[in-house]
């Protein structure tokens, strides 16, 4: 019912995730009842993504290329407030930003890309082990927090970290999991109450 253009368009953004074809065309049509202005700023900011992005060198996030031959850092790793000795383990970009949203953080991250999968075909030696050891050697770091998530995947590519730093010098931690601020505990699973009955403190 669209002209072939705006379908190709709609099919795109309809790839997205969270985004299905209803919203997606909902997109389309609200950008094409707006002036040509938001449409042209959209493209030419989806087009630097390609020119202007890169992961960082050192842990992975977003960073962008100021100058050309420099290391491309993100600004976690340029932050010179933050704590060198602390360096927190996350799976995914989203993951990082979940926690500097909390504003707990005040280490540097390392990023996976990935956690250990075998239904996946995923193993340990898919993991950037080398730039993790490279960067515990160079770097004062004194602990490695562990955050990958709670799931089947997150604690054997946990478990795995802790037996590969084992050997090093730096304290390994584990994020603590429990029952969630405001939740009941009669619709918590058995491994979360568990973890949060071990994980307790003293009040």
């Amino acid at each position: 019912m669209l002209p072939e253009r705006l379908s190709r368009l709609v099919s795109l953004l309809s790839r997205l995730p969270g985004v299905g074809e209803k919203t997606a065309q909902r997109f389309v049509l609200h950008m094409l009842a707006q002036d040509s202005e938001l449409p042209r700023r959209l493209a030419e900011e989806l087009i630097s993504i390609g020119e202007h992005l890169r992961p960082c060198e050192r842990c992975g996030h977003i960073a962008e290329v100021t100058e050309p031959g420099k290391p491309i850092l993100c600004s976690i790793c340029r932050d010179d407030k933050r704590d060198p000795r602390v360096l927190c383990i996350v799976a995914r970009i989203q993951d990082l930003l979940a926690i500097e949203r909390s504003g707990a953080m005040r280490g540097r991250y390392f990023i996976l890309g990935r956690l250990i999968s075998p239904l996946e075909g995923v193993g340990p030696e898919d993991l950037p082990l080398e730039t993790l050891r490279r960067r515990i050697v160079e770097e004062p770091i004194a602990e490695v927090v562990v955050a990958t998530p709670p799931s089947v995947d997150g604690e054997a590519t946990a478990l795995f970290l802790a037996r590969e730093l084992s050997g090093t010098q730096v304290r390994v931690s584990r994020i603590a999991s429990g029952v969630p601020h405001g939740g009941d505990l009669e619709f918590a699973d058995q491994i979360t109450l568990g973890r949060a009955i071990e994980g307790r403190k003293e009040l």
